[in-house]
């Protein structure tokens, strides 16, 4: 596969991962029954926000989508979109859940990508960051409670795609890392979601007092 080939798959995954996180958006914003400039805000915000927190930490400014704010209305025209039709499925929230699925798989390897110039310590937290932040703005600004803090397997599914991804560089070419990366962390999160799979919680316990171990 030629470099010009790569390159042009990295661009259409992009694009692909913004749509899909802006569409999450929006659907928060049906769910929440906001108008069409909350609709619009709410998945320009998610589409963009992993995105743009990387860009920062990295120090590569202007961010992508002042490079390019063809992201911008790509963001606004799927979030519009979904004002007219979110009535459509018959459950927005199972929807909301695979997408937000599928846009995680997609960002946390190409915000590995991003970044393996710093070393894959930071490639794989730059992964981690560009799949899941976007996520969190959602929610904050929709007022829920965080995927991320919550018990469900989402910032470890990413970080298990960025670090398959950082992995098969060392044996396989790029394009079929991503797709190694791509389908550990939706493979993950998927299997997370159909069998409600989460990661234990801390529970308090009582604190030992120094009587209880002869001291």
């Amino acid at each position: 596969m030629t470099s010009h080939t790569f390159y042009s798959i990295i661009a259409a995954a992009d694009w692909i991962g913004i749509a899909v996180f802006a569409i999450t958006g929006a659907l928060v914003a049906s769910r929440k029954q906001m108008d069409i400039v909350g609709f619009a805000f709410l998945g320009t915000a998610t589409g963009i926000g992993g995105g743009t927190i990387r860009d920062l930490l990295l120090g590569q400014t202007p961010v992508f989508w002042v490079q390019e704010p063809l992201y911008l209305v790509v963001c606004i025209a799927c979030s519009m979109l979904v004002f007219f039709v979110a009535h459509v499925p018959r459950s927005r929230l199972v929807l909301l859940l695979w997408l937000d699925a599928l846009g995680l798989a997609l960002f946390c390897v190409l915000g590995a990508e991003k970044a393996l110039t710093h070393g894959p310590v930071v490639a794989a937290a730059m992964g981690v960051v560009t799949a899941t932040m976007g996520g969190m703005i959602r929610d904050i600004l929709g007022g829920e409670s965080p995927v991320i803090l919550r018990r469900e397997i989402y910032a470890t599914a990413a970080l298990l795609g960025a670090v398959t991804y950082l992995t098969a560089l060392l044996v396989m070419p790029r394009e079929w890392a991503m797709l190694a990366g791509f389908a550990a962390a939706f493979g993950l999160r998927g299997l997370a979601l159909a069998k409600r799979w989460s990661l234990p919680v801390y529970k308090p316990r009582e604190a030992r007092r120094p009587e209880d171990v002869g001291l």
